[in-house]
């Protein structure tokens, strides 16, 4: 008779596996579903932009200018007779695609920084953590502003910018898991029957900082977004004729139109503020998946 059917025989309940009480848990999040299907409404609207739009964002008629919403334009036109629906899922392309690109690049440096620093420690872990606190000294926003006013305002610098100077905090956050992960019992006793330090790495601790990792990339889309909406509000990011969303809110900057012509600047702010919460809520919920202490079950 097998294990399986023994536990059968004598109804002893069978225990999931983590990937089962991972998915639970992670279901179990209603806030996190709600993120979750918000953002793949994003995602959908990035994707599908040009059937969901139906004219091109860029298309001027100067004869429908400043229109109110209507069954031709339903989120109304801007000043040049634009479509603000047409550039408004547009810009959902621009957010998603500098979110992402951004994310990847400072997570892959800090993967690479985080996991040298807490393995190896002494001298190197000095050198590298002492440059990481030279870099936090100085607020990142600030930095990126800099930057970003001396190259040519474009999506790609914008891209390598906020990538280049967003991972400081995931590389102490990679460096304490390692740190933690390398005294644990099953490292010890890779090392000491000798498997090689690169398989050390990717095989027994990459693997277990892969959650927090995730959970900080997600809550971190969220400020990519926010910092390139930020940078193309004050000129220095995205330019025309490319929409963005925070291109569009520099029109909120002129009292008659943020008073009398509200639909030429709030969906393009509904959208950041739809866009971050849904990442915000959809990091929580991957966030308590990951930590079993979180729950009980």
């Amino acid at each position: 008779m097998s294990v399986s059917e023994l536990s059968d025989t004598l109804d002893v309940p069978r225990r999931d596996s983590v990937q089962q009480r991972f998915w639970r848990r992670l279901f179990r999040h209603k806030l996190g579903m709600v993120g979750l299907i918000m953002l793949s409404l994003l995602v959908i609207a990035a994707v599908f932009a040009p059937i969901l739009a139906g004219i091109d964002p860029a298309a001027m008629d100067l004869k429908m200018k400043n229109k109110p919403p209507s069954a031709e334009h339903i989120l109304g036109t801007d000043a040049i007779g634009r479509d603000v629906w047409a550039r408004l899922v547009f810009g959902a392309r621009v957010s998603l695609s500098v979110g992402l690109v951004a994310v990847g690049i400072y997570t892959s440096i800090a993967l690479i920084l985080g996991s040298v620093s807490g393995y190896a420690g002494g001298h190197v872990d000095n050198v590298i953590m002492r440059f990481t606190d030279i870099i936090m000294c100085f607020p990142t926003f600030l930095l990126i502003i800099t930057v970003a006013s001396v190259l040519p305002p474009n999506i790609f610098n914008i891209m390598v910018i906020i990538g280049i100077f967003g991972w400081p905090g995931m590389t102490r956050l990679i460096r304490g898991q390692f740190l933690s992960l390398r005294g644990q019992d099953f490292v010890i006793a890779a090392v000491a029957v000798g498997v090689p330090t690169r398989r050390i790495i990717f095989r027994h601790i990459l693997p277990n900082v892969v959650g927090p990792v995730v959970v900080a990339a997600t809550l971190g889309l969220a400020g990519a977004i926010l910092t390139e909406s930020s940078l193309s509000f004050l000129g220095l990011g995205v330019q025309q004729p490319t929409p963005s969303w925070g291109q569009t809110l520099t029109t909120a900057l002129q009292l008659p139109i943020l008073e009398n012509l509200p639909w030429r600047w709030l969906p393009s702010a509904t959208a950041i503020a739809f866009a971050v919460l849904s990442m915000n809520f959809f990091g929580d919920a991957l966030r308590d998946a990951f930590d079993p202490r979180q729950h009980l079950d």
